[in-house]
């Protein structure tokens, strides 16, 4: 079959109906799961436990509710076998068409199709270049980024080999470009849309100097023509997981042919630096369909429908004393679905948000609200207030959740929190040894101390970052976070001391958890060493 035979074909898969309001409630999981019917699910056959999600389209939780029509393109496109650089033409070609782009590319999820992107700003389609990565000498080595986009993505660039460049304002633009500058990476937000570093003022410069710009729309839906597009960028990136409601591990790349093409080459199943990037027949049909669903959906019916357990959650909530309910209907492109914040008055309910995240989660069914199960913000939250999103719920699910959070609320556990005097002052240096998976790190701790309060600075490997904690009689609570330049790091000291030791567990957020030990400083032993050499 020709490319054009084919492309032909994939325009009328069985998907053409559009979304109706009467099968709205099918298309956002009305099939009861197994927890909803009381019965065994095949997590739990594992020993693994699952779970309502109501926090959002977040990759650790499950992300988004995949369409029906996804499930059966995917199940399709099992049964036979085809070549995969010839169906990732014609399905470029077609996302192109839907898209108003002039190519696209299906990714294993949008921080791949970053990684992609920068690897074809950075090699320009060169196969010498490519299996050079992530040794980029003799190329454009730079990727410039505006403050505002720094975050935990950065990584998905940097796995090229790049050095990133931050830029403020439009001069330091202006300055940072240079004969190194592979591209500009943009996080599409408020701050893209409008401002003296907008995406469209970046492209004023960036333009005439044949700088290609990528933008990071993860969440985001698909609109045409593309705003981003539209603005100048020359490559956009879309998670599949998200939004769309496509597979959860993959997503697209559009934008221009050329630069499309020149990263499409730098992922699987080509060899080289991005092999373990690819997707396979069932993932690339499962996001076609994801796309050609967006253009199909009943929008507003599924909004409606968000809205109306958003309802049933809030009207459940009411009478409860002291407690308020708000929903909330985002208009910002990333990320745009209702939720509830649920508030209290901690008076009358002597709780946190995270306490009542843990209670929800620890609870059967399992609830995830909030940050919940996925990498808790730091600090913790310490306000009376929980938020409850719809984006990723089964019909059904908003009952559950109004059930369980009525009666927790209703009924507030005790809060059991002992808040006995300090048995020790921790004021000095401490040496801290970090027993992670499969090495012993030297890491350090000056900590002063103020009653029960701790503060000061935890320096570890990558640099150094503030710490705050406490101490009741000898139970030791640290907490440490590293956020410069995208990174994320967020680590949770408990244990105990004896004055002079500590030791403990330590929860490193998503990258699990380790053991610690801390010994105070000697410094007449550091002393003794530096005079003996």
């Amino acid at each position: 079959m020709k490319r054009r035979e084919l492309i032909k074909g994939l325009s009328i898969l069985p998907l053409a109906g559009a979304v109706s309001g009467s099968t709205i409630q099918s298309a956002l999981g009305a099939v009861p799961s197994a927890a909803q019917k009381g019965g065994k699910s095949i997590y739990e056959a594992i020993g693994v436990r699952p779970l309502i999600n109501a926090r959002g389209t977040v990759t650790v939780v499950g992300a988004s509710q995949i369409l029906p029509e996804v499930q059966q393109a995917m199940d399709d496109a099992v049964r036979e076998y085809v070549q995969i650089d010839e169906l990732m033409d014609a399905v470029g070609e077609r996302l192109g068409k839907l898209t108003g782009a002039e190519f696209g590319y299906v990714s294993s999820g949008a921080s791949a199709a970053i990684t992609a992107g920068t690897a074809g700003c950075v090699t320009g389609g060169d196969p010498d270049k490519l299996w050079m990565i992530p040794n980029l000498t003799g190329m454009k080595d730079e990727v410039i980024i505006p403050a505002y986009s720094r975050s935990a993505y950065d990584a998905a660039a940097k796995a090229v080999g790049v050095r990133m460049v931050e830029v403020s304002t439009l001069e330091d633009l202006k300055l940072a470009i240079g004969p190194r500058t592979a591209m500009i990476l943009v996080l599409a937000g408020s701050r893209s849309e409008n401002g003296p570093l907008s995406l469209k003022e970046i492209s004023s410069v960036a333009k005439p100097l044949g700088i290609p710009i990528l933008v990071d729309a993860a969440a985001e839906g698909l609109e045409v023509p593309n705003p981003h597009l539209s603005q100048g960028a020359d490559l956009v990136a879309y998670s599949g997981g998200k939004y769309l409601r496509g597979p959860q591990c993959a997503g697209i790349l559009i934008g221009r042919k050329d630069l499309v093409i020149a990263s499409r080459i730098n992922a699987g199943p080509h060899h080289g630096f991005g092999r373990g990037f690819k997707v396979g027949r069932e993932e690339i049909m499962g996001m076609l369909a994801a796309v050609e669903m967006w253009f199909k959906r009943d929008h507003a019916g599924e909004w409606k429908t968000w809205v109306s357990w958003a309802n049933h959650i809030m009207k459940r909530l009411s009478t409860i004393p002291g407690v308020s309910t708000e929903l909330v209907e985002p208009k910002a492109r990333s990320n745009r679905a209702p939720s509830v914040n649920v508030k209290w008055d901690k008076s009358i309910i002597p709780l946190t948000g995270e306490d009542m995240e843990k209670l929800l989660w620890d609870g059967t069914p399992r609830i995830a609200v909030s940050g919940a199960g996925s990498f808790l913000p730091f600090p913790p939250n310490l306000q009376p207030n929980i938020s409850v999103a719809m984006a990723s719920l089964r019909a059904g699910d908003e009952k559950i959740i109004a059930d369980r959070v009525f009666t927790i609320l209703a009924n507030p556990p005790k809060n059991e929190k002992v808040n006995a005097v300090a048995a020790f002052n921790l004021s000095g240096q401490w040496d801290l040894k970090m027993k992670f998976s499969a090495s012993t790190v030297d890491q350090t701790l000056i900590i002063e101390q103020k009653d029960n309060s701790l503060t000061g600075t935890h320096f570890a490997s990558i640099g150094s970052r503030d710490l705050d904690g406490t101490i009741h009689g000898s139970d030791v609570s640290i907490r440490s976070s590293y956020t410069k330049d995208g990174v994320r790091i967020n680590f949770s000291f408990t244990g105990t001391t004896d004055g002079n030791m500590m030791q403990g567990k330590v929860s490193l957020s998503e990258y699990g958890d380790a053991e610690w030990t801390a010994k105070r400083h000697d410094y007449r032993a550091a002393g003794t060493l530096r005079s003996k050499a």
